[in-house]
């Protein structure tokens, strides 16, 4: 069962609460409507809630690169004699003056 068939509970316990108007004199058709209402919103309810159980429990799988697996071949020597490479100094880009533009002639003084 799911929220499917919650919602289907409910719609059939609300016609029969709400829709129906025939009376036999066995059965009482409102109780049995608000019975089924009562039982759908109950199964929608914990529908999602075990949905939301299921979500902040779930186990992920572990995907372990290839480089740190235990596998028999050949063995990084130590580079511990090796310089780190340093990054290049960045240098400075040369100041370039602005070209020289006349100002507008709508422009106010200044």
């Amino acid at each position: 069962m799911g929220i499917g068939s919650g919602i289907f509970l409910m719609a059939v316990g609300a016609i029969l609460a709400y829709g129906v108007t025939v009376e036999p004199d066995w059965l009482d058709l409102d109780v049995v409507g608000w019975v089924l209402i009562l039982a759908g919103a109950t199964i929608v309810a914990l529908t999602i809630w075990f949905w939301r159980q299921r979500r902040r429990h779930s186990v992920r799988p572990v995907v372990e690169d290839a480089w740190f697996v235990d596998r028999p071949g050949p063995v990084r020597p130590d580079r511990s004699d090796v310089e780190p490479r340093t990054p290049p100094i960045p240098t400075e880009t040369p100041h370039v003056p602005p070209p020289n533009v006349p100002p507008r002639r709508d422009a106010p003084p200044r």
